[in-house]
């Protein structure tokens, strides 16, 4: 796990306490576009299920996920693809 990967859990466990969790680092698929830089840590996908998700929007959502790695965002990652669920949902 890289270090950008166990901020991200860190931060997203502290601010949702979710049930389930799974950061990827897919840096390695954007080689050489926008936003890739040498050493990766740049594209990350997110798949997070938590009670803090129920009864909000998809956007709602992202923008809360996003508030909590607002740093992360501000230095090394350039994307960050989000799948937030509340538990139940498929």
């Amino acid at each position: 796990m890289t270090a950008i990967t166990e901020r991200i859990t860190r931060k997203l466990t502290e601010a949702f306490a979710p049930q389930q969790l799974r950061v990827i680092d897919e840096s390695h698929q954007h080689h050489g576009h926008g936003g890739w830089r040498e050493g990766g840590e740049t594209h990350f996908r997110v798949d997070i299920v938590s009670e803090a998700f129920a009864g909000k929007s998809r956007l709602e959502r992202h923008r809360l996920v996003n508030a909590a790695l607002a740093q992360e965002l501000a230095d090394r990652v350039h994307a960050l693809a989000i799948a937030a669920k509340a538990p139940g949902e498929a």
